[in-house]
């Protein structure tokens, strides 16, 4: 970490999870929430990643459970998403991720993408008078002015088209606006952030896949990519591109973060950064703090072999002697500001991952789509301007979302790729 970076960190002041104040809304003054209200009234506040239709699949057998208001009080998988606290946190629009792991490949993979999108599309048309589905930058303005939260889709992985060119195509069509590169492991055109290389950024397929989202008008988005990965989309890539959920590299090593060189040529290609709120990302102590419970978890199940209660006892005594490492919204705010100081302040907002982190694994007061004034709050304690709290809640986002459907609509004489990941057999009945 460079010193710059450890002066940022130190201002975090990351405390015992026994000291940090859990903030509200009462604490924001009355005069800075009628500014706040004021700023997001104007420009809708845009989150680039939600991972709630994963919760709702996963822990909901791809139910909509009654999600009006109180989910975080359920005894059994509380949620951190609901009606009443989307429109308590300001939300104007809302990315909802499609995801599936990345050990899901091929038609598999297509079929369980388009059962996420049906649950996105079920939630929206469950409750009317509160999400609206979005398809363009000038709907998002609409809804927003309607009191509705703008809801859009994006698919977090490439691997969830099955390598076809066409299942892109469709899913563009179902409303998907953003496609993620790679999820946790590399695919069959890109390299992945937390996977060993395997194609040293994309391969030819890769691009083409860039070349067909820019077609289309579908963003890129690099959250999950290698640094290769990374240059190498942003020397193809026509549009804008996107980070739908990620963070500082010079401020946290994690190797989902964004580094320096990369955010500048972010700046050169007009995208923009959506910081998360996961401490996994955010925080040093945290990602050392992790590693080492993942060391004695490892340990434990290697000395306790077939003893899983003398396991958990151990864990539990473990976690008593080493507290969850905490933080409060400062942290958050610092590598939005790292960000701001290398790229500028048209290339930063927010893609809090919620619903897809744990629920300590946030700053005090952001592991709910309600805490998002509290995040202002801080910025107007630093001296931010109405101008740059509008670009960082939505207005980039929304000149991003612009600017892809301009090259998409300079494309429109292009005809649809047609390109496969290996020749068809020449024994295929469809040849």
């Amino acid at each position: 970490m460079t010193a710059k970076a450890a002066l940022l960190f130190a201002s975090a002041m990351l405390l015992s999870s026994a000291a940090v104040a859990q903030p509200t809304d009462k604490s924001i003054s009355p005069s800075v929430q009628a500014r706040i209200d004021r700023i997001l009234k104007g420009t809708p506040l845009i989150d680039g990643h939600n991972d709630l239709a994963e919760q709702l699949r996963e822990n909901y057998n791809l139910s909509i459970e009654d999600l009006a208001s109180g989910t975080d009080k359920r005894a059994d998988h509380p949620l951190m998403t609901d009606m009443a606290r989307l429109h308590q946190g300001r939300l104007g629009g809302q990315f909802w991720s499609v995801y599936i792991p990345s050990s899901v490949t091929g038609d598999t993979a297509i079929r369980e993408t388009i059962e996420q999108i049906d649950i996105v599309k079920r939630l929206v048309k469950a409750y009317p008078n509160d999400l609206e589905l979005a398809r363009t930058a000038d709907d998002v303005v609409r809804i927003h002015k309607s009191g509705k939260v703008a809801s859009l889709i994006g698919i977090e992985g490439g691997h969830q088209i099955g390598g076809s060119l066409a299942a892109l195509r469709q899913f563009y069509e179902l409303g998907a606006r953003y496609m993620t590169l790679t999820h946790f492991k590399n695919n069959e055109f890109a390299d992945s952030a937390t996977d060993d290389p395997k194609w040293n950024g994309i391969n030819e397929f890769g691009r083409i896949v860039i070349h067909e989202m820019n077609r289309l008008g579908m963003l890129v988005d690099l959250s999950h990519v290698s640094p290769e990965t990374m240059r190498a989309a942003l020397a193809v890539s026509k549009a804008p591109v996107i980070f739908s959920h990620s963070d500082a590299r010079a401020l946290a090593d994690h190797p989902r973060n964004v580094p320096d060189d990369v955010l500048q040529l972010l700046q050169k290609n007009g995208g923009v950064v959506m910081v998360n709120f996961f401490l996994g990302h955010l925080s040093p102590e945290f990602m050392s703090w992790s590693a080492s419970k993942d060391a004695e978890d490892a340990r434990l199940k290697n000395l306790y072999t077939g003893q899983p209660m003398r396991r958990d006892e151990a864990m539990k005594a473990w976690l008593a002697a080493h507290p969850t490492p905490r933080a409060n919204v400062g942290l958050v705010a610092d590598h939005i500001e790292h960000i701001v100081m290398v790229a500028g302040h048209d290339h930063v907002g927010l893609g809090g991952d919620l619903d897809g982190i744990d629920w300590d694994g946030a700053p005090a007061g952001m592991n709910s789509v309600s805490g998002y004034p509290l995040l202002f709050a801080e910025l107007i304690r630093r001296g931010w301007d109405d101008a740059d709290l509008a670009k960082l809640a939505g207005g980039n986002l929304l000149r991003v979302l612009r600017q892809a459907e301009a090259v998409s609509a300079s494309m429109k004489d292009e005809a649809p790729a047609m390109a496969t990941l290996q020749p068809r057999s020449t024994t295929d009945p469809w040849k």
